[in-house]
């Protein structure tokens, strides 16, 4: 690994746009703290619905964050991963859980290397079949992009939660004009009190909603975006450097052999013999 570490820069550029963003997003909240807005949204909202999307968003950012570090773990996996394979290193045999070179350097681990995997393990074990990864790259896109779904669900939910607090705002408001007598003055002092606390719930629940989904969005549109380029990258690597290798050596040169431990297949290797 030390020696990859040297050969190969990390890619965390993922990671990098996130911390970015999520930094000058915080840098406005901080602004805003510092002025007195935040604490004003909060005292002038009295159904705390304004919190509520505030903690949602505080959680639905870590989980953006979880899964970004996840995706530049991976893109950094799968660039080490095109480099070793790109090379010339066509020979690939597969190890338990690992996937090796001839010289027996291992594969970096992640959800790429083993995708390679199973198709190593696939074109060993079909035969002469044409080798089809069509299942496996819809296998690896669910679990790429699987967990990224949360992202659309919890914007549309602080979007509806702020649409609730506009709602309940304007019955606040209009509540006490049913009440209301022109000629009593203090009636209306009161009921103007009122309207204005309505309003004042409508327009902060509608702003910390369209703010918060907003911001949400943007960084899923990023997280989306660099889970394409690694699924991407994916394909690439595997339809260029691996199927391609493994359906032009088959038939002639290219012989598995399969280790069992009881049932299970332990090793399958896929060697290079001279065509009969």
């Amino acid at each position: 690994m030390r020696l990859l570490e040297r050969n190969f820069p990390n890619d965390h550029l993922p990671l990098l746009r996130w911390l970015m963003f999520t930094g000058v997003s915080a840098f406005g909240f901080v602004l805003a703290w510092y002025y007195g807005l935040i604490h004003l949204m909060l005292a002038s909202d009295k159904t705390y619905i304004s919190a509520i999307i505030g903690v949602l968003y505080i959680m639905a950012t870590a989980h953006c964050f979880v899964r970004t570090a996840a995706i530049s773990r991976e893109t950094d996996s799968a660039q080490r991963v095109y480099s070793l394979v790109s090379r010339g290193a066509p020979d690939l045999r597969v190890v338990g859980a690992d996937v090796m070179t001839p010289d027996g350097t291992k594969l970096p681990a992640g959800k790429i290397t083993q995708h390679i995997r199973n198709l190593i393990l696939k074109a060993g074990l079909q035969g002469d079949h044409r080798l089809d990864q069509t299942l496996l790259l819809r296998g690896l896109a669910d679990a790429l992009r699987g967990p990224n779904q949360l992202g659309s669900f919890a914007s549309d939910a602080l979007m509806k939660l702020g649409l609730l607090g506009t709602i309940i705002g304007f019955i606040l408001m209009l509540a006490p004009i049913a009440g209301l007598d022109a000629a009593d003055r203090a009636s209306v002092k009161s009921s103007m009190g009122l309207m204005s606390d309505g309003m004042a719930v409508a327009m902060y629940t509608t702003l910390s909603g369209l703010i918060g989904s907003i911001l949400l969005q943007t960084q899923y549109y990023m997280l989306d975006e660099s889970t394409a380029k690694l699924f991407g990258l994916a394909t690439d690597l595997t339809e260029v450097f691996v199927v391609s290798v493994l359906e032009r050596e088959r038939p002639a040169s290219l012989h598995a052999v399969v280790t069992e431990d009881g049932s299970r297949p332990t090793m399958v290797e896929l060697r290079r013999t001279s065509p009969p």
